[in-house]
């Protein structure tokens, strides 16, 4: 029987070789794609070696979860949902962007609204529940919810991860194909 550590060590390895082989690969940019190898050497090496176990394990989701942000403000730039000048910008909260709970507040700038309107509500409820558990959940500390990831909350968390960048990818991106084909009707 194969334990859960085996398992998401055969995960990683077949889905590094899956994901280099789909257009979200060559989407990425050389820092992401660095990112989603170190995280996948990461993973690994801390599972084969079986050296120390730890009490959290969000360290693994780290380079996942930026390589999530990442992904997301290079796709809304090409899709036209933010300027390149928010690109680029230190100031550009996504999260705050994202969220349906600011939607009516941000009006226009609402992203889980352009999401929904352009692609589906479905992708832009997943985009920010993707968001909320991969990077809001692991990277604040709250004292009063000390929150440990155990390995295989970890290995579900970049599973989501990945599978999301993949949907937003395809739907997105394929959007953006249809509006450009609309242009010349």
């Amino acid at each position: 029987m194969i334990d859960s550590i085996q398992r998401f060590m055969l995960y990683l390895s077949m889905d590094k070789h899956i994901l280099q082989q789909e257009p979200l690969w060559n989407y990425f940019s050389q820092t992401q794609k660095d990112l989603v190898l170190e995280g996948q050497y990461l993973t690994q090496d801390i599972i084969r070696d079986h050296a120390f176990h730890f009490k959290d394990y969000s360290f693994l989701i780290f380079p996942f979860a930026k390589t999530y942000e990442g992904f997301l403000k290079q796709l809304f730039k090409d899709v036209k949902f933010i300027s390149h000048l928010d690109y680029i910008s230190d100031h550009l909260r996504l999260g705050k962007l994202l969220s349906p709970h600011l939607e009516i507040r941000l009006g226009e700038r609402s992203l889980y609204r352009k999401v929904s309107e352009c692609g589906s509500e479905a992708l832009a409820k997943r985009i920010w529940q993707t968001w909320k558990l991969g990077r809001n959940e692991i990277f604040h500390y709250f004292p009063h919810n000390l929150k440990a990831v155990s390995f295989r909350a970890a290995e579900q968390t970049i599973e989501e991860i990945l599978e999301t960048m993949r949907e937003a990818y395809n739907e997105l991106k394929l959007m953006r194909v249809k509006n450009r084909l609309m242009q010349y009707n």
